[in-house]
């Protein structure tokens, strides 16, 4: 049914993964099944090599159809398995909490590329769909897998190969979660109960801008698409009917705390502050800046308007803009550097602090180096600087743990609105089995009447009838149809909510396939799809 749907889309991937020339490799891993029966590979005259996971066998030009045809009963083969196993909802990635910041920021995927490795990762073979949520604390892939083993050992493989981390190496660091726990992951991120700063709000926004790129590129299924809608519910609903956000701290307001707590308390008045990016989190850090009683701040941004904007709201603090060009002669005037740009390369390296002046004895004479960006924006190397100190988002754990306690009551309250749409989601799910059947049941019985009205129509004459009579046969023949069917689909349907409601629905559906025979259906639109690729990679 769905499954069966899905593999269709799974082997239209697989034979265009198969293009770029490797056979599929079965690595096995300790929690992995066997590998596939069979792999192959298409090249530019079409399938070239048809062979068992042992090795894979050549074939010569002329023997390229019977190769094709081959794929095609193989597919037949396994389509069986596939129809009886449904597609999982899976959750691979790494946080704060798992991972540190060196290895998070290498697999960082900027937002602008997120439908490009979306559309990457759909393209695996045992992938249906895929969303990506990329932040300073995490990475982490949604998909809806065909086959929960070989589906997380390609995305395993994709991530190592994007990132240039070995997967021994990776798989120290990953969490892996599966359907109902995968769901309620995410729906705990979304609430900010999964965050480094529990109860913060701009996780929920980047929840929000998951859905709004997945819209705009066409790139999220149906599946992710309603899990992520469903996890802003859950996260609005959070911060609405509990006061887990109350007091809370974001990233932007730990960093300046942090700054504050290492300069000497005399002097935080006075230290010369710098803020290197003026996007949301540069914004939120001048923000807390003048919330701590900062009167002044230079920030460095490539544009002026931005830095416009922040001065038109923030009115209690003085703004001075600099252009990017005059980042390092800037830092030479700071004695603290926020640093939070998109930049894939470090902007300070050792050489560059190197020449910097030495900062007040008042001020502790270290210049501090707040990174809050993912990948860093302070290369690792400055913290060998006799007269620099460099804290990144991992460092923020200090802060963070001083008013953690209060709001970890207030969680517990808001995982029982997050059980609640969780229900919801995993009920709407549920529910999407019937459809198939729906559909296959509809077209059955359309089928028939168009048949047997074609017969009517033959037996009784064309001329015998005038064209509002037969307008009139044919309404009457829909509607019979329509009368019979009316019972049966009316138990195919149901909302989820009632649990035994879902569980005679999916009896009946069950029923009504082995009365109707409705999976040969099925099986055979499964077939013509395969039949499409192969012909289509073969021209």
């Amino acid at each position: 049914m769905a499954a069966a749907n899905s593999l269709a889309i799974a082997l239209l991937g697989a034979a265009a993964a198969a293009a770029k020339a490797e056979p599929l490799r079965a690595n096995r891993t300790s929690n992995s099944t066997a590998s596939p029966a069979f792999s192959f590979r298409v090249c530019q005259s079409g399938v070239a090599f048809v062979g068992s996971r042992r090795g894979a066998v050549r074939r010569s030009p002329r023997c390229e159809a019977a190769a094709g045809i081959s794929a095609i009963e193989q597919f037949k083969i396994s389509a069986d398995r596939y129809m009886k196993e449904r597609s999982s909802i899976a959750v691979i990635g790494l946080s704060v909490h798992t991972a540190p910041v060196e290895m998070r920021e290498k697999l960082a995927v900027p937002e602008a590329q997120w439908p490009r490795a979306a559309g990457e990762l759909c393209s695996l073979n045992h992938i249906e769909e895929a969303a990506v949520l990329s932040t300073c604390n995490r990475m982490e892939i949604y998909v809806v897998a065909l086959s929960w083993h070989r589906g997380i050992r390609e995305v395993t493989e994709w991530m190592s190969k994007t990132s240039g981390i070995p997967v021994s190496e990776l798989r120290q660091h990953l969490f892996m979660l599966r359907d109902g726990d995968a769901t309620r992951h995410l729906f705990e991120v979304s609430a900010g109960l999964d965050s480094l700063v529990l109860g913060e709000g701009q996780i929920l926004a980047q929840v929000k801008q998951v859905v709004r790129v997945g819209q705009v590129s066409g790139g999220l299924g149906k599946n992710i698409d309603r899990m992520f809608k469903d996890a802003i519910t859950a996260g609005k609903r959070v911060r609405s009917e509990t006061n887990i956000a109350s007091g809370a701290v974001s990233v932007s307001s730990a960093a300046v705390e942090l700054a504050l707590m290492k300069l000497p308390k005399p002097h935080c008045g006075s230290a010369r502050m710098l803020v290197i990016g003026a996007g949301k989190m540069g914004k939120l850090v001048i923000k807390h800046l003048a919330a701590k009683g900062c009167k002044k701040v230079v920030v460095v941004n490539r544009s002026v308007e931005r830095v416009e904007a922040i001065r038109e709201e923030l009115k209690d603090i003085e703004i001075i803009y600099r252009p990017f060009s005059q980042m390092h002669s800037c830092a030479a005037e700071a004695d603290v550097v926020f640093t939070n740009t998109a930049s894939e390369t470090p902007l300070f390296l050792k050489e560059h602090v190197q020449v910097l002046p030495t900062v007040s004895e008042d001020v502790g004479g270290v210049r501090l180096f707040v990174d809050i960006a993912v990948p860093r924006n302070v290369g690792s190397c400055v913290a060998n600087h006799e007269h620099a100190r460099v804290y990144n988002v991992d460092d923020l754990k200090e802060v963070v743990e001083a008013n953690k306690e209060d709001r970890l009551m207030k969680a517990m309250e808001a995982q029982a609105i997050i059980t609640q749409e969780l229900k919801r989601f995993e009920a709407w799910r549920d529910s999407l089995e019937t459809v198939p059947t729906i559909k296959n049941l509809r077209s059955y019985a359309d089928r028939i009447r168009a048949s047997e009205l074609e017969k009517c129509l033959q037996k009784v004459g064309e001329d015998a009838l005038t064209k509002k009579m037969r307008k009139g046969i044919d309404e009457l023949s829909t509607g019979i149809v329509n009368k019979l069917l009316h019972g049966p689909l009316q138990h195919l349907r149901c909302d989820g909510s009632d649990s035994r409601t879902l569980d005679d629905t999916l009896e009946n559906m069950h029923a009504l396939n082995r009365m109707f025979n409705l999976h040969t259906d099925q099986k055979a639109i499964l077939e013509q799809k395969i039949k499409a690729k192969v012909g289509k990679t073969q021209s």
